[in-house]
């Protein structure tokens, strides 16, 4: 059965990990790979990632990407949701460390930041504006 408008924007607003499909060009299948992101209900999904990386060149030039999420516990549920960027920003440690607080436990975001800080590269978050959804509840009755 499919969740209601509410019961997926709640699903999505949860810290699943998700995976990210994006076009990878003629001849190839899109490139899915696993990342964080938030969500507010109603709102936009953001991601953040490396500026150079493949991901983020693919991003950019389809406009537009993928995310899926799903859980097997306490309910075998997913939601996949798919839109165009609406905007990128600069990423920060301020928002990764905002990111990593919401997968991680408290005593884990620190040690997690300071990893990431020891990258010198440039981030960007990719903001998407949900056009399509998708969701399901497989839970038997």
């Amino acid at each position: 059965m499919a969740l209601t408008r509410a019961e997926r924007e709640q699903f999505l607003a949860q810290p699943h990990v998700a995976a990210l499909s994006v076009d990878a060009g003629a001849g190839r299948g899109p490139l899915t790979v696993p990342i964080w992101y938030r969500y507010t209900p109603g709102g936009e999904v953001w991601v953040m990632t490396d500026a150079d990386c493949r991901k983020a060149r693919l991003i950019h030039a389809a406009g537009r990407f993928s995310l899926m999420v799903q859980s097997t516990e306490p309910a075998v549920r997913y939601v996949s949701v798919e839109g165009p960027v609406t905007r990128t920003s600069p990423g920060s440690l301020d928002l990764f460390r905002t990111v990593a607080a919401y997968y991680l436990a408290p005593e884990d975001v620190d040690g997690c930041v300071d990893i990431a800080a020891q990258y010198r590269g440039e981030r960007i978050v990719f903001h998407m504006r949900p056009e399509h959804w998708l969701s399901r509840d497989l839970t038997p009755s």
